[in-house]
């Protein structure tokens, strides 16, 4: 199982490393309207991020996750990310 790590670096800006075969960095931009969607603020913004990255890494291998994104690019690719993350948090 991949090790997940979550840090913000500015208002809405997060950094995300992945350490599984590979280690990989990504920075996430989520709005607090795409945040307050997505969770009702029952978790923080880096437990939906974390859990968004879990989703992802079912689905695809680190290396394939985007370097930088903004978290709704998620539903774009993967359309049910929406109605499967509430059910993660």
């Amino acid at each position: 199982m991949a090790k997940i790590s979550v840090k913000k670096t500015a208002q809405g800006n997060y950094e995300v490393t992945v350490e599984a075969a590979s280690t990989t960095a990504h920075n996430v931009s989520l709005t607090d309207a795409y945040y307050q969607k997505l969770t009702g603020g029952r978790v923080t913004p880096e437990v939906l991020i974390e859990k968004s990255f879990q989703f992802l890494l079912i689905r695809e291998s680190n290396t394939m996750i985007l370097a930088r994104f903004d978290l709704p690019v998620i539903g774009r690719y993967f359309p049910e990310y929406e109605q499967t993350i509430g059910g993660m948090l």
